[in-house]
């Protein structure tokens, strides 16, 4: 799409100033539009070759083929032309300047406008992250908070254990004693005790060896 600086007729006269300069192909002539715009427009051969032909039959410019190549040249007509229309091209020149400043403006606009939805992206991601990174930590929290509770519980039941064993023993050490120097201990009572501590022992071990 031909931008607005090229009013009707404006291209047209351009591509002879360019011609002007020295023979070009046509791809040189896209090439020289795009670079005196920065590369902020680089016309397409649908807009160039079709101004070329109309050129050529109005005897502006000539062409010449090489093989695949075609060379288009300006002509004495072309550059009386140009001469004619000099302070037009003057003009056309200036709206250029303008034309290409006010792109690098949309362009630095853009840009602008690019790097701060980026800087968005980069900020609400690091947010994601650190919102992440606290769930997890809240998480390995809570597992060690569980483990920790699990390990003071399993602590007390130990020590309620022993103290249990203990407790067990001495009383048992004791009446056993008192009774035997009364010469008062039957010989069931220790086949009661051993039956009765082996039943205990077995069911305790197959609740602490239990998956």
């Amino acid at each position: 799409m031909t931008p607005p600086v090229f009013a009707h007729g404006s291209l047209r006269l351009y591509l002879l100033a360019l011609l002007a300069e020295q023979p070009r192909h046509g791809y040189e002539l896209i090439q020289a539009l795009s670079d005196r715009f920065g590369g902020s427009y680089i016309p397409s051969a649908g807009t160039i070759y079709p101004r070329l032909a109309k050129l050529e039959e109005e005897g502006l410019v000539s062409k010449e083929t090489d093989g695949r190549k075609t060379t288009y040249s300006i002509t004495d007509a072309g550059r009386a032309e140009l001469e004619a229309r000099r302070g037009e091209l003057d003009s056309i020149e200036e709206a250029m300047t303008d034309s290409v400043r006010r792109i690098a403006d949309e362009v630095r606009a853009g840009v602008n406008d690019a790097m701060r939805s980026l800087r968005a992206d980069l900020a609400s991601a690091a947010r994601s992250a650190k919102q992440a990174g606290k769930t997890e930590s809240a998480k390995a929290a809570a597992s060690a908070g569980a483990n920790a509770q699990a390990m003071q519980e399993s602590a007390r039941a130990m020590h309620d254990a022993e103290l249990t064993l203990n407790q067990f023993r001495q009383e048992m050490r004791t009446e056993l004693r008192t009774q035997a120097a009364r010469a008062n201990v039957p010989i069931e009572a220790a086949t009661v005790l051993r039956e009765r501590l082996d039943a205990v022992r077995a069911e305790v071990l197959g609740l602490l060896r239990a998956p």
